[in-house]
This record gives C-alpha cells, sequence and structure tokens, in this order.
C-alpha cells in the first residue's frame, strides 16, 4: 500500500524531504544546509549542483529513517524558494552560472531602466508585480548577457531555464521534463497571471527567449516520474507550488480573505482573494494562489527578503549567541520596550517600501546597550515589518479575523506574543508547523485521491495555541512609530 507522500522542501538557507502519512503527520525530517556565496555588495548565488546533492541526499536520508520504500510512496510534491534563478545546458544539465537568489539585487540598474522607460504599468497589470531585482526575469537575462555564448546558446534553443522547482524536476527525472507549476511561474515577470500563459510582449521588454521557459501546469498535475536509480524505483510527481503558496495551502487558507504569514529566510504575508485578481493600491503583489484542475485563485502577497536571516546574521555574523534558541531567554530578560531598533535591510527593503538600495542600521544605541537589546531589537524587526504588510492590506481593503502563522521563527513564545501585541489581532499557531511542506504533500494526496476537496484538507488543520494581544494602545503605538522613524532614517542615509 502506498501510504506516504515525500515532500521536497528547498528552501534559501537548506533543503530539507518530510515523509508525511496519510493524516498529514510527519514520519521523518531529513535537512541539509548548503553555502551561501557573497561575491560582491548585494549579490547572492548558490550552487545548483550543492542544491541537487543535498535534495537527493535528504530525500534518501528521510527514507531510510523510516525504513519506508520507494514502493510505498504515492508521489512526490516540490516546494521552493522562488524567483531563484538557473540556466543549464539542456544536453547535460548542466549549469552554466550559479543560481541567481531571489535575494540578489544585481539588475537594479536595469529594473529602474526600466522604469524610466515607462514600462513598469504594462508590467504590473499583466504580472501582478512590481519591476524589482527581486523576480526571475531580469536574472535570466543577466546570465545569458554576462556568460560567454549564452544569449546565442539560449537563442538555438540548447539552454533552460527555472526555478528552482524546475531544475529540481530536471535532474529528478533524468532531463524527461522541463515544467513548472503556475505559481511558480507567476513569480518571473514573464508570466501573465490573467491568461495564465508567457507573455511575448513581456519576453521582449526583458529580453528573454521564449525558447527556455518551461511548460506550465497546475500546482496539482502529472509532473512525470522519478529516474528508478535515484530513489530504488520510480516515484510519480505530483505536486510543485512555491514556498509561500505551498504554506498558505498547508495552512489550509482557502476562503477568501482568510491570511498566513510564514517566517523563515524571509517572512512572506498572504491573502487568499479568490478568484478575484485584486490591484494593490499600496505596493502589495497580485499572485498566483494556486491552480487546480485549470482554475485560478489569486492572492496578494506582502514580501520582506529579511526574517530569519535576521537571527543568523546575529549567530553566524556578529556572533552575538551560538544558537537561534537563545534569542528567545535574551528577549524575555529584555522586554520590548527598551528603544533599540534593527532594521535588516540587508539586501534592499522588500514591501511596501521597494527600496533595492537601502541598507541594514541598528538605531538607539546607548552606553548600556548590550547583546540582548540588539538580539531582541532583531526579532522585533520580524514583527515590525509584519505590521508594515498588514496596514498596507488593511489600507487595500482586507480585514483580519486572525493571522495563521508558521515557518522556524515561530516556535519562539515570545516572537508569536510580540507579534500578536504590536498587530493587535490574535494569532494561531498550528499544531503542524511545516505547512510548507505539508502545503505540497496536500496537492499529491488531492491527485492520488487521498481527499476529494480543499473542504477535507481544511478540517485536517489544528491549532496549537492563539495568541491574544495585550499591549496597551500607547506603548503600541510608541514602539511602532519608533520603528518607522528608523526605517525612514534608513531610506534617507542612500
Amino acid at each position: 500500500m502506498k501510504e506516504y507522500v515525500l515532500a521536497i522542501d528547498q528552501g534559501t538557507t537548506s533543503s530539507r524531504a518530510i515523509l508525511f502519512n496519510r493524516k498529514g503527520e510527519t514520519v521523518a525530517v531529513a535537512q541539509q544546509e548548503f553555502k551561501q556565496y557573497f561575491p560582491h555588495d548585494g549579490w547572492v548565488e548558490h550552487d545548483p549542483e550543492e542544491i541537487w546533492e543535498s535534495t537527493l541526499a535528504t530525500c534518501r536520508k528521510a527514507m531510510q529513517e523510516a525504513d519506508v520504500a520507494a514502493t510505498e510512496i504515492a508521489g512526490i510534491g516540490i516546494t521552493n524558494q522562488r524567483e531563484t534563478t538557473v540556466v543549464w545546458e539542456r544536453a547535460t544539465g548542466k549549469p552554466i552560472y550559479k543560481a541567481i537568489v531571489w535575494q540578489d539585487r544585481r539588475t537594479a540598474d536595469t529594473c529602474e531602466q526600466l522604469r524610466r522607460d515607462g514600462c513598469e504599468g504594462v508590467i504590473v497589470e499583466k504580472t501582478g508585480l512590481l519591476v524589482d531585482p527581486y523576480f526571475s526575469a531580469t536574472k535570466i537575462s543577466w546570465i545569458l548577457d554576462h556568460v560567454d555564448g549564452a544569449r546565442a546558446r539560449a537563442e538555438k534553443g540548447e539552454l533552460a531555464f527555472g526555478t528552482i522547482d524546475t531544475f529540481l524536476l530536471w535532474r529528478l527525472t533524468g532531463g524527461a521534463k522541463h515544467n513548472t507549476d503556475a505559481t511558480n511561474a507567476s513569480r518571473t515577470s514573464l508570466f501573465n497571471i490573467k491568461d495564465q500563459c508567457w507573455d511575448s510582449e513581456l519576453l521582449r521588454l526583458f529580453n528573454v527567449p521564449e525558447s527556455v521557459l518551461p511548460a506550465v501546469l497546475d500546482s496539482c498535475d502529472d509532473f512525470g516520474a522519478t529516474a528508478p536509480e535515484l530513489l530504488g524505483q520510480a516515484v510519480p510527481v505530483y505536486g510543485i507550488a512555491g514556498d509561500q503558496q505551498a504554506a498558505l495551502i498547508g495552512q489550509a487558507c482557502f476562503q477568501p480573505g482568510m491570511a498566513k504569514s510564514t517566517y523563515g529566510t524571509g517572512c512572506f504575508l498572504i491573502l487568499n482573494t479568490g478568484e478575484e485578481l485584486v490591484r494593490s493600491e499600496n505596493r502589495l503583489l497580485t499572485t498566483v494562489a494556486y491552480r487546480l484542475n485549470g482554475k485560478t485563485t489569486y492572492a496578494i502577497e506582502g514580501s520582506i527578503f529579511i526574517a530569519g536571516a535576521t537571527i543568523q546574521w546575529l549567530r553566524d555574523g556578529l556572533k552575538l549567541i551560538d544558537h537561534a534558541a537563545e534569542s528567545l531567554k535574551l528577549a524575555e530578560e529584555t522586554g520590548a520596550n527598551n528603544g533599540v531598533y534593527l532594521v535588516p535591510a540587508f539586501t534592499g527593503l522588500g514591501a511596501p517600501f521597494w527600496d533595492p538600495h537601502a541598507r541594514g542600521a541598528i538605531m538607539g544605541l546607548t552606553r548600556d546597550t548590550g547583546i540582548a537589546e540588539v538580539v531582541t531589537a532583531g526579532l522585533q524587526s520580524v514583527c515590525y515589518q509584519t505590521k508594515d504588510l498588514v496596514r498596507a492590506m488593511r489600507n487595500d481593503g482586507a480585514t483580519y479575523k486572525a493571522l495563521r502563522v508558521d515557518g522556524g521563527m515561530v516556535v519562539n513564545d515570545w516572537v508569536v506574543q510580540f507579534l500578536a501585541d504590536i498587530l493587535n489581532v490574535p494569532v494561531d499557531r498550528p499544531k503542524v508547523t511545516e505547512t510548507t511542506a505539508l502545503g505540497v504533500a496536500y496537492l499529491v494526496g488531492l491527485k492520488v485521491g487521498w481527499f476529494e476537496t480543499l473542504d477535507e484538507i481544511a478540517e485536517l488543520w489544528a491549532c496549537e495555541k492563539r495568541f491574544e494581544p495585550s499591549m496597551s494602545p500607547d506603548i503600541r503605538e510608541r514602539l511602532y512609530g519608533g520603528w518607522l522613524d528608523s526605517v525612514e532614517r534608513v531610506r534617507r542615509s542612500h
């Protein structure tokens, strides 16, 4: 009997494989970090071979730990860091350059030129995205222009582009499949989210040849099968979704108006808008939430580039802590009201500011400021940035009864309580916080008939703890006012 789903969760700092059973319960987890490359200011790269090797290794390890054979796996789901761009040779599968990561800002000048040329209107209208280095299109063009002979080879059909899901699918299927799903396609700046197709006008604007692009399928679809030698037997791939959309599915936010916020390397707040393609007036993104049976569900999204990466920087860069878990004790000792603000604009500011040139700063330092205050400010920065997004969504007409949260940071009770306090809304933490991987596991479950409807999946969602706001309005306003002042200072400094 095929009792398991294997979910590949390929993130910005690590690759993970998680085995789930039919009830959506975790059976085994394997995780492997890989190297981050920072060749220049604002540049962020990964080695696609390291990503592939770590992905395959974690799949094998999870299966080994649970003593589960390929014959017992109903299907594979892939969820991935979005926008990160790989270009490889069709003949060999070998990348022609390192993966340019979503955080990378090297194409900021290209994006500014597109805005000066008056292109932003048509790009926003067709893609729901702003003109920003964050998205894949300018990254593809950069690789084709900076690797010797790449553009000519692309025009001849010798090269393939993919976000990480597509690259992994290519490798898993031994080069048999060059596909992506609608959620990942919607993050490239080349995909018309209304017509649900690659757009020839956008391809011309960004100078990307159509020959490099993958075919776009539903999020729950037949994506081919793994080469038998990889896992012991061919296993079908039935689900693909970008990590934030996968978390929306894993959090069972299937009704319009439901929202989730994920705290991984970055922070991403997504609000389901149903079949309606809602345009933000506050510099948020309109995107594809998921596409099932050819029917598209849309969402509004706010993206913050640096969340958990702030704590990683405090640990690895400044060496203020040895483990991320230490931040909880330091924050409890220090309290929220310490006057120090950390603006983590290490690779610019995301929504709603979209300032690629901003750089990080710590404000409010005094002689008695120590490690505890700086670490606490790092935790608070994630919550303040979430409030920036919630304000923008409210200004767009969204209302919140509660917010569902997930990701590595939400195991920290202090952070989630401060989030509820600063937002002034209840925050729900689910029993299963691995919602990104769970989301694609659910997609596989839909494909193989474990679930007939989304309602059946929604019934599996369970709240582990609800955090109610308890902060007084005057303290909330004063703390957030200090944050806004700090952000404004950062933006004025360049």
